[in-house]
């Protein structure tokens, strides 16, 4: 908006007397700005409601339509502090007995104490741990060895433990490794044994020298071990680190050939810019040209010569190409001795086989893990481990109708049940399965509660008061109220905002019509009467509430609480029917709204129970409205301010004129 400095020779204020003259039509922007505020609020209550009545058409009746949605199942536990049990739709309606004879448990080791100066950071060589001990974790039906380096620290086992399938920690606090199998169950427990002699004494040295239960049926399987069974697991680790192998030389060939062409390059560019081979490089040399010229330039201070800056950029660049082509030929070098040592271990003739080093020190490691588990299964029970608590893990265990079942986890699928164990039952408890009636009570109760609620604010709504002479305020107009003035103003017009509105009177009416004409069950026509759910009445009903249905007897609504419950009864008694008949009045209104709900080309949405298309529509034209006069407004101030500033000018040169005449007087 332009600045305008007006009035200076007429002394008019020009501001007041323009906004006078067009306050006409300012008012007629007003107003169909108003309008449009109006119709933004009706489309805001529409997409409330909206989104209210889809809930209970897509998500409530969607499932109550379905016979199935009532078909649900509980059962009573006798001593629930024994087992939990979940029914599915499939279970049986029957009276069963059941005991809990054991619970499932992880396998758990707690280690022996360590010293007092061992923490995760320490190195197991500092615990007198040679490089090279070897042990092995299986759990789970997978072993892993796990081999001892120089470099290894207590947090570094621990999570090499970890990658081995079991979870493992070292409590700094305690000083104590903590081991434990991921699942529970006796096929899911863990063993930690000694793969050679070294192996078992860094087992002790870090406390989880175990010979339990688990360890021993781990070296007795090793140390009964034939021939035949060693040859296949010496071929099968030696299948698992051939493929590792190569593809270890894989990458590093593909790394070996990128070092070079990255190294070559560097010689060509070296060569074209300096002129020589870059391998020939005297360094020494280099670096004391480079330190001369440096001496020279700094004693030369300001007047150095530009020609001896630019040949000491060019050195130093030279210098930093040798020592760039120097780094790459020492990285190739290692990728080089790294992928010696990989085909070291493969057939020289054919890489894709293993070759005899790799077969040969498996077969050694096997050697040594056979011969460890012979001597301990020979010691018999004159072994002694150090200081390991160990607790084996367990199957539960539990007997229903007199059947064994056993299983790693406490939780048994049986028949439709889910049954979890929680402890041990010293006696058989009584498991009932029956048909949830308070869940289908349940059902019928909160689809009425949420039916209800629409309902009455749909009433409310097209009841509401008259706001006859309520418009929605200016900006000026907001100005001169406090916010509180502000939103009771405006509340009172949003509350009236679908007062009297045809489309909510149709849907209001099309859903009443549906509950009031009942269903078809069995031949019979019922209705919601004949299972005590009734409205208040005219003069019993709060205002907007009267066509809210109320079910008799039930204890939350005060209005009757005290009646018969014959809804409970109805559903005690015969269940099938109170099902069918709210299975059917569920699709009748299912249906109604999804006929409500269809999509008017131009109009209405898929899924909307308003005119949402045409509504934008009017809204998108009160914008096209306010922008064209605004348009007029603006340019009627224009045209008075332009007339007003023509009048400014003549007046400045009157004044001029009258000046200059009055100075020629006063001079005479």
């Amino acid at each position: 908006m332009p600045i305008r400095i007006t009035g200076m020779n007429s002394g008019l204020d020009t501001e007041s007397i323009i906004s006078e003259l067009v306050k006409a039509e300012k008012t007629k922007v007003d107003s169909i700005k108003k309008k449009q505020t109006v119709h933004e609020w009706k489309q805001d209550a529409w997409k409330e409601l909206n989104a209210k009545i889809y809930k209970l058409f897509q998500n409530t009746l969607g499932n109550m339509r379905l016979a199935s949605d009532y078909s649900k199942k509980v059962t009573d536990v006798s001593n629930p502090s024994i087992a939990k049990v979940i029914s599915s739709d499939s279970s049986m309606d029957a009276t069963q007995t059941l005991e809990v004879k054991e619970l499932a448990s992880s396998g758990y080791m707690t280690g022996a104490q360590l010293g007092d100066d061992v923490t995760n950071q320490s190195l197991l060589k500092d615990l007198g741990i040679a490089a090279g001990s070897t042990i092995t974790v299986e759990t789970g039906g997978k072993q892993m060895d796990i081999a001892i380096t120089d470099d290894m620290t207590v947090g570094g086992f621990v999570a090499t433990l970890k990658s081995a399938g079991v979870e493992a920690n070292f409590d700094e606090k305690n000083k104590r490794f903590y081991i434990a199998s991921t699942k529970s169950g006796k096929n899911n427990d863990f063993s930690i044994t000694a793969s050679n002699a070294d192996g078992k004494n860094a087992l002790d040295k870090l406390g989880i020298l175990s010979y339990g239960a688990k360890e021993l049926e781990t070296y007795r399987k090793y140390a009964e071990m034939d021939a035949d069974a060693k040859k296949a697991a010496v071929d099968g680790d030696v299948a698992k680190r051939l493929q590792s192998y190569i593809s270890q030389r894989e990458s590093l060939l593909k790394t070996q050939a990128e070092q070079t062409e990255a190294l070559n390059k560097s010689k060509d560019a070296f060569s074209t810019e300096f002129g020589e081979d870059i391998e020939s490089v005297d360094k020494d040399a280099l670096q004391k040209n480079i330190d001369d010229l440096k001496a020279k330039i700094e004693a030369d201070g300001d007047s150095a010569a530009e020609s001896d800056k630019a040949e000491l950029e060019k050195l130093q660049g030279k210098m930093s190409a040798v020592e760039n082509y120097e780094s790459g030929k020492e990285a190739l070098a290692k990728t080089e001795q790294s992928l010696g040592n990989v085909e070291s271990y493969l057939d020289p003739d054919d890489p894709t086989k293993a070759g005899d080093k790799l077969i040969a020190e498996v077969s050694d490691a096997w050697d040594k893990k056979i011969a460890e588990a012979t001597a301990v299964i020979n010691a018999g029970g004159s072994l002694t481990g150090s200081g390991v608590n160990r607790q084996e893990g367990k199957d539960a265990k539990i007997i229903l109708n007199g059947v064994e079942y056993e299983g790693d986890s406490n939780t048994f699928e049986v028949n439709g049940l889910t049954i979890t164990a929680l402890q041990k039952s010293d006696a058989p408890v009584t498991l009932t399965t029956r048909r949830d009636t308070e869940g289908v009570y349940n059902i019928i109760k909160n689809f009425l509660k949420e039916y209800n609620s629409i309902i009455n604010e749909m009433d409310k709504m097209y009841n509401a008061e008259s706001t006859k002479g309520y418009e929605p305020l200016t900006d000026a107009e907001k100005d001169e109220l406090t916010d509180t003035e502000i939103e009771k103003w405006e509340t009172k017009i949003k509350d009236s905002i679908l007062r009297r509105d045809s489309n909510l009177s149709s849907l209001s009416s099309a859903m009443k019509n549906v509950m009031l004409k009942g269903a078809m069950v069995n031949g019979k026509q019922m209705y919601l009467s004949n299972f005590g759910i009734e409205t208040l009445g005219y003069f019993s009903s709060a205002e907007n509430e009267k066509n809210a249905y109320h079910i008799n007897g039930d204890e939350d609504d005060a209005a009757v609480s005290s009646k018969a419950n014959d809804l409970k009864a109805a559903i005690a008694a015969d269940p099938d029917t109170v099902i069918a008949f709210f299975s059917e009045l569920s699709q009748n209104l299912y249906t109604e709204l999804d006929k409500q709900s269809k999509s008017i080309d131009g109009v209405r949405s898929f899924g909307s129970f308003y005119d949402d298309k045409r509504m934008q529509k009017e809204y998108d034209e009160y914008k096209t409205k306010i922008k064209k006069q605004e348009d007029k407004l603006t340019a009627l101030q224009d045209k008075w301010y332009n007339k007003f500033a023509a009048m400014e000018t003549a007046l400045a040169k009157l004044q001029s004129n009258q000046s200059a005449v009055s100075s020629l007087l006063g001079g005479m």
